[in-house]
Formats: C-alpha cells, structure tokens, sequence
C-alpha cells in the first residue's frame, strides 16, 4: 500500500499498466456494472443543471429513462449514481457510427459547451475509491473480460495505470498528490 496524505492505494496503481483499448472493448464500462456510475452529491447538482446541454447527444430512449427516474438515484449500496437504462447502459452514453459507446457529457464537454468532462468515477476508471473507512481507499479494479484489452495494450506501451490516470488523478487530487505519487513509483524503480 502507498499512503500520501489520507489517501491508501494498492501497489497496483504503480506496478500494473493500463491504456483503455476502446475500439476492442466498445465503451464497455458505460454499460456493465452493478449500477450506474457513482456521483458525489455536487456532481449530481451539476448533472441537473446541465442536462439541457447534454441532451441533444443522448438517445431518445436514454432521455425517457432521464425524466421516469431522474438525473440520479440512489443506490443501497454505492449511494448516488447515474441511472441506467433496464440495469444497462449510462442514461447519459449514447453509441457513435463504429458501435462505441461514449459519453454525452463528456462528448459536451469536448465540444466546449460545458466545463464539467464527467463523473469522477468515471474519469477514474478502473482506479475505484472507498470513502467508507477513516482513509480513502484507491483500488486498481479493472473488469477481467472487459478491460483484458486496456490491459495487454497498457504492458505494449508500458504505461502505469497511475500515468493513464493522471489528469483524473489530478483532478480528484491535486498537483501535488500526483507528484508525490510519481515519486513513489520512481523510488521503487530503483
């Protein structure tokens, strides 16, 4: 375990190496999964607000759902999430021309409409945190059929999950947390 401020990560964050392979697994992670994706209660305000702008690259179908269950629920287990369509798909992903899911935030977000990119779990994934001890706990969690992909090209490349990650990581962090985090994996290389 790697501990920088109140924060525990597996050693996996450093050792094993990660790159999403999207055009293998087709967005996958925006489909399966318990629930939809876990929010914060101020990311779910932001959700609100946006929703308008975000509407326009979602599905009919998926804006249906939005307005039947609203722009979060609550789950027993994660707390609040993002709805999904019959316990599926991300009421806010949509499937582009080459059968790709993707994000509709994100996809507004890319295109300069709105400053929020997207949910922090899901900027994460596949690092997941635990808020439910004194300290977070940050697990490297990737899906073994679904991101086996992610995996084999992250060793190609050998790229460390902790360097995908390091916008998110930063994001959720901070500088200074990422660079303290750098410096642990460098240590260990020697």
């Amino acid at each position: 375990m790697i501990a920088i401020d109140n924060v525990l990560l597996s050693d996996d964050v450093i050792e094993a190496q990660f790159v999403c392979d999207l055009e293998r697994c087709k967005g996958g992670c925006c489909v399966d999964g318990d629930c939809g994706a876990p929010l914060t209660e101020e990311e779910a305000k932001i959700i609100a607000e946006i929703l308008p702008i975000v509407k326009p690259y979602l599905p009919q179908e998926y804006i249906a759902e939005i307005e039947k269950q609203g722009t979060h629920v609550l789950d027993n287990e994660h707390g609040l999430v993002t709805p999904t369509v019959n316990g599926g798909i991300c009421v806010y992903a949509f499937t582009d021309a080459l059968g790709v899911v993707k994000c509709g935030i994100e996809a507004a977000h890319r295109d300069g409409l709105i400053d929020f990119k997207k949910p922090i779990s899901c900027h994460l994934f596949p690092i997941r945190i635990d808020t439910s001890a004194e300290y977070e706990l940050v697990n490297y969690e990737p899906r073994k059929t679904l991101c086996r992909p992610a995996c084999k090209l992250g060793k190609k490349l050998e790229v460390p999950v902790y360097q995908f990650l390091k916008e998110p990581l930063i994001r959720k962090y901070g500088e200074s947390f990422y660079e303290a985090l750098d410096a642990v994996a460098e240590h260990r290389k020697k």
